[in-house]
């Protein structure tokens, strides 16, 4: 039977950001570890990104050797701790388990976080290059080619536009999925290795990709993230009391506006309705139920069967109170004084599948308002051009998709610009999420490696 990790009572946990899961126990992780086959062809590995050695590393944990696994899972993965907790495994290496397919998965992701939680990275020797690399950005695909490339001899630094490191780690994934802790360590672990970390840059203001060339980088890296939230561009959307899902989570995760002592404004009204089904979604109201709001409803176009979040994020935020209301499509937002007064939805049905597979939502002409105040929008990003106009007017064009997305090679993620590479949400390619950048980054961190030896 899959072992499970205990959690926060739902009806404690309403009201704090501690963490909703413990870590499995001593004597659970090796039963678990137990019920892995340890396949020949291993379909886990296959389906990880960053094809960390599955079997190896749970095998390491049957046989007591907790250092061992942790140096395995590092090989590929400088960020266990933080897989360990957001990976959505159910569509990845989980999702590929041979016990999966009549019964329960094994705990991969339940194994990783326990060995990254217990163990630390090994001292490396670094011998120098004499090569210098800029990475844009210090979220996953930051963070991960910065190892890499830091253990190959580069002299690495990553220039964060933010007061804090971590990208959408620390501003869009709350504390009770991703402890700051834990975080904190896996980015000192990265200053250990002689990773130079600049904050409070954003290149393409304080600081242009052709200046960092001029100042002796040899390379450079972007993975800014897409912060340009989507937007549903209905009547009333401009209202007081509506917010993207990244202003939300941003102001509470990064600002502390749930706390006391911060100044940080965050009015708590007593409905919210956040608009989307996944991951973001779940964070954004989840993170509405602990800051105060009487109502959360998450409000989706499909129905369950169609939601994109994690199983487990879905069931935590109804264990946690949220009302979700499917097959409801935004219409309009009601002005009272400038401010949200309420919400008008259509009712929607299901009808033949779109380009992603799932059935396309037709209305129906059939609809309902509901009672809010508050409305967060999580629909996705887009990327902010700051980066591209800029290097603009500095001559460097880069090919850019309709979406405004950086066109790179999906294998070595090499921009239109020599010397420049791009990955995560600023050149996606597949779904977005931390371990696909974690892989886009391992791309262009060996990408970067063979032109810098060519150079």
């Amino acid at each position: 039977m899959r072992q499970r990790p205990k959690e926060q009572d739902k009806m404690e946990r309403r009201h704090n950001f501690l963490p909703v899961e413990e870590n499995l126990t001593a004597e659970q992780v090796k039963e678990e570890a137990e019920r892995c086959l340890h396949c020949k062809n291993p379909r886990c590995v296959k389906g990880c990104p960053v094809n960390i050695q599955i079997p190896e590393f749970i095998q390491a944990l049957k046989e007591d050797k907790l250092d061992e696994a942790g140096e395995i899972i590092r090989r590929t993965s400088m960020l266990p701790s933080v897989c360990g907790r957001v990976c959505p495994q159910e569509r990845q290496c989980e999702g590929n388990c041979v016990l999966g397919i009549k019964g329960e998965a094994v705990a991969i992701g339940a194994l990783e976080r326990y060995a990254g939680d217990n163990t630390t990275p090994e001292k490396v020797e670094i011998v120098s290059s004499g090569k210098k690399v800029a990475i844009v950005g210090s979220g996953c695909a930051g963070m991960t080619a910065a190892c890499d490339l830091r253990k190959a001899g580069h002299d690495v630094t990553i220039f964060e536009a933010l007061h804090e490191f971590g990208g959408v780690l620390r501003y869009g994934i709350p504390p009770f999925r991703l402890p700051r802790t834990v975080l904190d360590r896996e980015i000192k672990s990265l200053m250990d290795m002689g990773v130079k970390f600049e904050k409070n840059v954003i290149v393409g203001k304080s600081i242009t990709l052709k200046q960092l060339q001029e100042a002796g980088f040899d390379a450079i890296f972007i993975c800014s993230g897409a912060g340009l939230p989507k937007m549903m561009h209905i009547p009333g959307e401009n209202l007081n009391g509506v917010f993207s899902a990244n202003e939300f989570l941003t102001r509470v995760n990064l600002m502390h506006a749930n706390e006391e002592n911060y100044a940080t404004p965050l009015k708590i009204g007593k409905a919210a309705a956040v608009i989307g089904g996944g991951n973001v979604a779940m964070d954004a109201a989840r993170t509405a139920v602990r800051v105060g709001f009487e109502k959360v409803y998450i409000v989706y176009r499909r129905t369950e069967v169609e939601l994109p979040a994690r199983l487990e994020e879905i069931r935590h935020a109804k264990e946690e109170g949220v009302i979700f209301q499917f097959l409801h499509a935004p219409v309009e937002i009601y002005n009272k004084d400038g401010y949200v007064a309420g919400m008008k939805f259509e009712i929607m049905e299901l009808g033949e599948p779109d380009e992603s597979g799932r059935r396309r939502p037709v209305g129906t002409g059939r609809y309902v308002d509901l009672d809010v105040d508050t409305v967060i929008v999580a629909l996705g990003t887009g990327p902010n051009p700051i980066i591209q106009k800029s290097a603009h007017l500095d001559g460097l064009d880069f090919e850019m998709d309709k979406k405004g997305y950086f066109v790179v090679n999906p294998d070595t993620r090499e921009t239109s610009i020599p010397a420049i590479f791009a990955g995560g949400d600023v050149a996606p390619v597949g779904e977005s999420n931390a371990i696909n950048a974690m892989g886009a980054g391992k791309k262009a961190a060996k990408a970067i490696n063979e032109y810098l030896a060519g150079k």
